[in-house]
């Protein structure tokens, strides 16, 4: 399917634009009624820090040292996000738009979509080590969305130099399972159509990958978590995650937003979060219906839905020792896992697929047409 040519954006919003810089070049502060406010922000912090934005910005690479060091410590934030990533990339592949995905500091660890190598302009930013922080290329929506920690869309003229004019960038921090950022994802178009609505699918994708890495922590119970009313099991849950003593491992955004005791970075058990005991989540996450009312202390109520890792339920003939000792195959296990989640779900294969921590398509694959039936 072709790219749709159409207009950029309208007049109006491009003399809006051009009107703001204007000021930005006079260093007067009337920029917040002509450019959203998180672009007036940056501007100005661009502009404290002694950037002059008809200087061109520089696309620099971090030293080597520095690159195996980023490499190593943001290696399971990109492999977990890859086939995300691959995902997104199939999804904007007609729109002139490609993938970035940075550190916490705006380094480049991942890139995805249809680049243009030809084009130094997507070529400088795409390089694996490239820095793309604020303090190095001005506002950005990558520099931006770290800098303010939440979603943000940028167009063209928006950008603080005058040499990245030609982007247009829709940005989202990715948060770990502490609650903090550990990376920014960017969907970046070069004299492209402008596409706000990028904006959402950045922020799904971000979300979506921060619940891969809440899902990837060590774990005993997974509390599926959403306001009564509303349907469990999609990417819309809370999540967090407990170990064996009810201590919390992790907990997703949205998790730290319904709950308030998730808002400290200080360790927290379950009992200061709910006020249901315990071993009654761990015996929830054992019946065939494992949904409950979850009391808050503060006298909210939520529906939760319990959920033990499947390899914590694994039989002994499959303990770690006996696969490392070659008395099963990988494969043959991951069968038996499955067959054994599908089994305890009572036959239920999206239940069990959420057990397991892979889609319903996967379950299906993995046990063949009969599955089906």
């Amino acid at each position: 399917m072709p790219t749709v040519n159409a207009p950029s954006t309208t007049s109006a919003r491009m003399d809006s634009i051009a009107l703001a810089r204007q000021d930005l070049l006079g260093e007067r502060k009337q920029l917040d009624s002509l450019v959203p406010p998180w672009v007036a922000r940056s501007w100005q912090r661009c502009l404290l820090s002694g950037m002059a934005p008809n200087r061109a910005a520089e696309f620099e690479l971090i030293s080597q040292t520095h690159s195996r060091q980023t490499s190593e410590g943001n290696s399971h934030l990109v492999q977990t996000a890859k086939p995300l990533l691959e995902n997104l990339g199939r999804a904007i592949a007609n729109t002139g738009y490609f993938v970035i995905l940075t550190n916490q500091h705006g380094v480049v660890v991942d890139v995805n979509g249809p680049i243009d190598r030809s084009d130094r302009r997507a070529d400088l930013i795409t390089r694996i080590g490239t820095d793309l922080s604020e303090q190095r290329v001005g506002t950005t929506a990558i520099g931006t969305a770290l800098t303010e920690q939440q979603p943000v869309w940028l167009h063209r003229g928006e950008h603080f130099f005058s040499n990245t004019s030609a982007y247009s960038c829709a940005g989202a921090p990715v948060f770990g399972p502490a609650g903090d950022c550990v990376g920014m994802l960017d969907l970046t178009g070069i004299e492209a159509m402008e596409r706000p609505e990028l904006s959402h699918l950045v922020t799904q994708v971000a979300g979506k990958i921060g619940n891969a890495l809440v899902l990837a922590q060590s774990h005993s119970l997974l509390l599926r978590l959403n306001w009564p009313g509303n349907a469990l099991g999609t990417d819309a849950d809370g999540m967090l995650c407990l170990d064996a003593d009810g201590w919390v491992t992790g907990a997703n955004r949205v998790a730290r937003h319904m709950v308030s005791g998730l808002q400290t970075s200080a360790r927290v058990h379950a009992s200061d979060l709910f006020g249901l005991p315990l071993q009654m989540l761990f015996d929830a996450a054992r019946r065939s219906h494992n949904t409950l009312d979850l009391p808050l202390w503060s006298g909210l109520s939520l529906s939760a839905m319990a959920v033990q890792p499947a390899f914590e339920n694994m039989p002994a003939r499959f303990d770690k020792g006996h696969v490392l000792a070659g008395g099963i195959g990988l494969k043959d296990m991951e069968t038996a896992l499955i067959h054994q989640a599908v089994e305890q779900a009572r036959g239920n294969v999206a239940q069990a697929a959420l057990a397991l921590g892979i889609s319903r398509a996967t379950v299906y694959r993995k046990l063949g047409a009969r599955q089906r039936q």
